[in-house]
């Protein structure tokens, strides 16, 4: 089945459409960011579904203010767009897991995107709430959507036509009685692996429009063609550069696709934030590289809603070729800059743990029956039976090294901070002092940090905290009490804390008008905001971005708390500064 754009729009017009992702804009923006998208000259708008924000435990499904999909696609529709929505299960979308929920990982033997039956027959739990969401919504019921994709650039993962079919087939007996196509990168493996013969079949990229058409044509000869994801910027990784892109070259590759007839989804025209701890990751050859709080991606549309030089240059070729965008009215929102906020309650980390779960060796997270956010491990650590003087004598180290570490660890020494060991670099190791004469041993903390989960490529299934084991020197350490930091939530109490990490700062704003503001925590290492209970998000000091956007109806006029987890230690003063322009490089 192909597309008949008479059908589809009442003329020959191509797919204009651009991405938003519903869970990652407030949803009181969603209306601001579908009319600048008609204003721009598009037709449709595209977004992904991510079963891990609607299923954040198993059987337990959340479809309300940041998941209210059904409520996004009438919106678009009553504003007059088409709709196409990309249900998965596997997304990428540099979301965390790409989508998954972390409870699959509970068990140990999951296999995943292929004909693995634990798995698909989770997979058709979740289409079972899903797709009846969409289905009234459906074309075919007098709605917007008149497709939806299968799957999500499995070419690049791998080749299990059993496993594609078994997907169109779950879909099609589930209701989904629309065009359903495919989506793979432009070369002979990827299209090969990622496709069915009798589904529509689309390409991703971001340049050399005649050479992404022209390898899908060797698939379809007949069309028609479409760019499912046209790269117009890309995203950012904890420690790297940010990414832009020059307006003019992102319109000249437009006018490229769309000359001819081609049709187009903008990804992103808005990209907007990963809140929470919603932000994935990659890892190539090792290197894992945590995706970042912003998803600003350069779009046609900034983090925070603002017409971008890209908007202006791609609303004049969707002119050039459709004839002018609609006339409605569109805007930057409001900024403002409130100023510093002195953080001056503290509240230890160790104050706030609850009721530890006790084992011989490390769980991981999951096994903790926690997905998200961090994971305590305690354990009092024993002295040789020995004299300390003889051991200072025989140059004696405890070199502390942990296996299976995900993703960081901050360790602690008696309350205090020792160091911190990472992911990437799985044979360091940290060499803990010699207690103080007369103690025989010492508490060691271990606070583990999920920094996101793999969105691409094969190495997706891991547990996160730690599955593996704790060392000294070659000695592996066993009786552990862990205590689960899902932090959903901030702290409501806690004594005054002595030391500098890791540490609950709170504080509060007091606000006349409600406005967008960036919260720039340039005095903070690492960590995480709430903003009125709220979370905002990571942020650390490795860049490239040292802002956090907090939208306007998050705040409220008069107080507003603020709430920072601070895991490293402050490089300044316990103050934040809301700033009306966001640092993103």
């Amino acid at each position: 089945m192909t597309p008949n754009f008479k059908k589809i729009y009442g003329k020959d017009v191509p797919i204009l459409s651009g991405a938003i992702h519903y869970y990652r804009v407030h949803p009181n923006y969603w209306q601001d960011r579908l009319e600048k998208l008609l204003a721009c000259g598009f037709n449709t708008v595209e977004t992904y579904v991510p079963w891990n924000f609607h299923e954040p435990k198993e059987g337990q499904f959340q479809f309300e203010g940041f998941g209210d999909l059904p409520g996004f696609i009438e919106l678009a529709g009553k504003l007059g767009l088409k709709v196409i929505v990309r249900p998965g299960p596997y997304i990428c979308a540099e979301w965390e897991y790409g989508g998954f929920p972390g409870w699959l990982n509970k068990d140990r033997n999951m296999r995943l995107r292929c004909m693995w039956p634990s798995y698909l027959e989770k997979v058709r739990n979740w289409f079972s709430v899903l797709i009846p969401k969409v289905t009234p919504y459906l074309e075919s019921n007098g709605g917007p959507v008149f497709a939806m994709q299968v799957e999500n650039e499995y070419g690049s993962y791998g080749s299990d036509k059993e496993y594609l079919a078994y997907l169109r087939d779950l879909m099609r007996e589930l209701g989904a009685d629309c065009l359903l196509f495919t989506s793979d990168g432009p070369n002979i493996e990827m299209m090969g692996g990622g496709t069915l013969p009798d589904m529509w079949m689309t390409a991703n990229f971001g340049s050399r429009a005649a050479e992404g058409f022209g390898v899908l044509r060797q698939f379809q000869p007949n069309g028609p063609d479409m760019c499912c994801e046209f790269w117009c910027g890309w995203f950012d990784h904890w420690g790297g550069k940010h990414h832009t892109r020059d307006a003019a070259d992102v319109a000249k590759v437009l006018e490229d696709m769309v000359k001819d007839g081609g049709s187009v989804n903008m990804y992103m025209f808005h990209g907007g934030t990963n809140f929470g701890f919603w932000n994935g990751a990659n890892c190539h050859d090792g290197n894992y590289q945590p995706t970042i709080t912003s998803y600003d991606y350069h779009a046609l549309l900034s983090e925070a809603g603002d017409i971008t030089p890209a908007y202006t240059a791609c609303k004049a070729v969707l002119e050039k070729y459709f004839g002018p965008a609609p006339a409605i009215p569109v805007a930057n929102s409001p900024k403002k800059a409130y100023g510093k906020v002195a953080l001056n309650k503290r509240l230890p980390l160790l104050d706030q743990l609850g009721q530890p779960v006790k084992a011989a060796s490390p769980l991981s997270m999951e096994e903790l029956g926690q997905e998200y956010g961090y994971v305590l491990y305690r354990k009092t650590v024993d002295m040789p039976l020995v004299s300390r003087e003889y051991l200072v004598q025989a140059g004696y180290e405890m070199k502390l090294s942990i296996t299976g570490l995900r993703d960081r660890a901050v360790v602690m020494v008696g309350g205090e901070k020792l160091g911190v060991l990472y992911r990437n670099n799985p044979k360091e190791t940290l060499t803990i002092p010699l207690p103080a004469p007369g103690k025989t041993s010492f508490q060691l903390d271990i606070l583990v940090e999920n920094m996101g989960r793999v969105n691409y490529g094969h190495d997706l299934a891991y547990p996160c905290g730690i599955s593996g084991s704790v060392r000294i020197g070659t000695n592996a350490l066993y009786g552990w009490e862990m205590y689960s930091l899902p932090l959903d939530k901030p702290p409501t109490s806690g004594g005054d804390a002595t030391c500098d990490a890791p540490v609950f700062y709170k504080g509060e704003v007091d606000i006349d008008t409600a406005c967008d503001t960036f919260l720039d925590m340039k005095n903070f290492r690492k960590g995480i905001a709430f903003i009125n209970g709220f979370n905002l998000g990571r942020y650390w000091e490795v860049g490239p971005t040292r802002t956090l956007y907090i939208p306007a109806p998050l705040l409220k006029p008069g107080k507003n708390e603020l709430v920072v987890f601070e895991t490293d230690g402050l490089q300044g003063p316990a103050e934040v500064e809301f700033i009306d322009t966001p640092v993103l490089g």
